[in-house]
């Protein structure tokens, strides 16, 4: 009896949890660690000369935070703002930056097995930024390296910027 319970720990400390949220038709996923809260998208603070993708800056409790649009960011072809639109702040290494997504739907805990390598083509996000794909029932989601994203070259630029 020990023994079993003992091995439905063991799966459960390997297993992780993602928030989900939708770009366009496809579901994304990322860890819930890096997550630091939920926000509805409210008007940011453009700033000059940043790529299309940073819609500007916004203050989180005196905290200036970038504000990224993936969808722009994963050259979406439509991008609208509406009710659902929301803006995950997410804590990635020293810094905090908020990224927009369509809409969240929920948190998903994936076991290993759940989780496959990413494919190296036929998606519309570079690979290099994915940590691989989870599969729960009929559901297929991309997961997302945050850290990877949002450390790129790009991001340096936004510290220059806001600086």
């Amino acid at each position: 009896m020990n023994m079993n319970a003992a091995s439905v720990a063991t799966v459960d400390a390997h297993s992780r949890e993602f928030l989900v949220f939708s770009l366009g038709e496809e579901e994304y996923a990322i860890d819930i660690l890096k997550v630091q809260e939920i926000r509805g998208y409210e008007n940011v603070t453009r700033i000059a000369n940043a790529p299309d993708f940073i819609k500007g800056v916004t203050n989180l409790r005196g905290v200036i935070v970038p504000i990224v649009d993936l969808r722009i960011k994963f050259h979406l072809s439509k991008v609208e703002y509406g009710g659902q639109t929301v803006v995950i702040v997410v804590n990635v290494g020293e810094r905090v930056v908020g990224i927009v997504v369509d809409g969240v739907s929920d948190v998903m805990t994936l076991t290993p097995e759940q989780i496959k390598p990413a494919p190296e083509f036929g998606v519309t996000l570079s690979s290099d930024y994915l940590s691989g794909l989870g599969s729960l029932d009929d559901r297929m989601l991309v997961l997302v390296d945050i850290e990877k994203l949002l450390n790129s070259e790009e991001m340096a630029l936004v510290d220059h910027i806001t600086e």
